[in-house]
């Protein structure tokens, strides 16, 4: 078993990875962003749908694709030596994630001593103030961990509760925060999947803001009052069960608000503790290990082509670039295979970290309305739009971004190219050969479409609408038009 403690400023050391945060490959992106050239639009002969589509789809399997520039086989030795040491300057960036991360097989078991270190470390009594366990709908997990907790924490009260079934919704998260208060809970622990630690993450924080009463709307974004948290939360433990939404070192919590997702966001709700085990991973079923996977692999690759550069967190995407990769086939394929479970663990969490630290894209630009829209898992709504995000950026880029904007074009034509190399492990592989491996990837998943969970085109002009608004989409490499959001759309139904 590997313990992992972060530190600005340090370095990354985990199983096959070794990552020193530094700024040599990744300062000189500038990203197109969202300047006034790439906002422009061609004025062109409006096709049909269909037409549209169609050479939209060719890119994904064109035979002689472009070279992006950067390839790694273009340039001498000494040409690349002297790029690597060229001075450039580094776009102020900042970088934070949990305390203290615990990764290794059977590190669930060392939970307790945990809990009862944390506990003393900011000045709680585990045996006068209850733990509250935030699971999921059944008791897999957190039946074996109250167990613990009574055996090796003499006189401790666990009070436990179990998330409906279903995305976290600010409903069950107000309920949960009223059992927490009313127990008088010190600790907070969750184990279980996304919905779990979101719904925890809420109780963490209501515990020592917003008073006797507290109310979660004073903080919600959009639907609420979103004020800032003036406390740090309470101690709290997270331990994933999925590899997929890297909830356990995100800075904020998701929930549904009627037919939206909304965020309650602060520094202060990064985890205390995360425990990350991949033996609790092996019974994810297979349809959800294929959605969390893509997921987190999702929120590896938006992070590092996002308009807005981070040196840390491009090293740190760019590993779970790799460990997803060669990992996400094996473990959707075997689930049993504890080696390729592993990597996606370690894939989860460095998407989590990338997207706490660094903008994402169209996808996690979509999947906020549509969650909520849909009330479909949000992993299968990111697997689904993962591929067509990839064709409608590059198209984007090599069409009407390169025409105004040539050399911001290439460079993050050029991420892209990065991006398709970790994935294909072809040293001179190109943007496009990026999607025809994703599109393959996602076919091999069994991913289904949008349609499937009820969107309509009808629901086009709303959901557009509503996902230009969110942070996530100001993030994405390239300002999309209204028309190429809908063929996005259309293409992942």
């Amino acid at each position: 078993m590997t313990e992992v403690i972060l530190a600005i400023g340090g370095f990354l050391d985990v199983g096959p990875f070794k990552l020193i945060a530094t700024a040599a490959r990744a300062s000189a992106r500038a990203g197109v962003g969202h300047s006034r050239k790439a906002r422009l639009k061609v004025k062109t002969t409006r096709d049909t749908s269909s037409l549209r589509l169609a050479r939209l789809m060719t890119l994904a399997v064109a035979s002689t694709p472009t070279r992006a520039v950067h390839a790694s086989s273009t340039g001498s030795r000494r040409h690349r030596a002297r790029a690597m040491t060229r001075a450039t300057p580094i776009a102020p960036f900042e970088f934070q994630t949990a305390t203290r991360m615990v990764f290794g097989r059977d590190a669930f078991a060392r939970v307790p001593s945990l809990v009862a270190e944390l506990a003393t470390l900011e000045g709680a009594d585990a045996t006068k103030n209850p733990i509250f366990v935030v699971t999921g709908a059944s008791d897999r997990f957190s039946a074996p961990l109250e167990a613990m907790f009574r055996r090796e924490i003499p006189g401790v009260e666990v009070v436990t509760f179990h998330c409906p079934k279903g995305e976290p919704t600010t409903a069950s998260a107000e309920e949960a925060i009223r059992a927490a208060v009313n127990a008088r809970c010190g600790v907070v622990v969750a184990v279980g999947g996304g919905t779990a630690v979101d719904t925890a993450k809420c109780v963490a924080a209501m515990l020592t803001n917003g008073g006797e009463s507290p109310d979660l709307y004073d903080f919600l974004e959009v639907v609420g009052r979103a004020q800032p948290l003036t406390r740090r939360t309470a101690p709290f433990v997270a331990i994933p069960t999925t590899a997929g939404p890297g909830a356990e070192v995100a800075k904020n919590s998701v929930l549904e608000a009627g037919d939206r997702k909304v965020s309650m966001r602060h520094p202060f709700m990064l985890p205390s503790v995360a425990v990350i085990d991949p033996v609790l991973t092996l019974s994810l079923p297979r349809d959800a290990t294929a959605h969390t996977g893509l997921d987190a692999l999702t929120q590896c690759i938006e992070p590092y082509v996002c308009c807005m550069p981070n040196p840390m967190v491009d090293a740190i995407s760019m590993a779970g670039i790799v460990a997803g990769a060669g990992a996400l086939r094996r473990v959707v394929d075997d689930g049993s295979d504890i080696d390729a479970r592993e990597q996606m663990c370690l894939c989860s969490y460095y998407g989590g970290v990338s997207l706490a630290n660094a903008k994402l894209g169209a996808v996690h630009g979509f999947s906020g309305t549509l969650g909520g829209l849909l009330h479909a898992p949000h992993g299968a709504i990111c697997a689904a739009l993962l591929p067509h995000s990839w064709t409608i950026n590059i198209a984007a880029l090599e069409g009407r971004v390169s025409r105004d904007d040539p050399e911001s074009a290439k460079r993050v034509l050029a991420r892209y190219a990065e991006v398709a190399r970790a994935l294909t492990g072809k040293p001179d592989a190109t943007a496009r050969d990026g999607v025809e491996h994703i599109v393959e990837l996602v076919k091999h998943c069994d991913v289904p479409g949008l349609g499937s969970f009820g969107l309509k085109e009808s629901d086009f002009p709303s959901v557009i609408e509503k996902s230009k608004q969110s942070s996530s989409m100001k993030g994405n490499p390239v300002a999309l038009t209204d028309e190429e959001l809908g063929d996005m759309l259309r293409l992942a139904l």
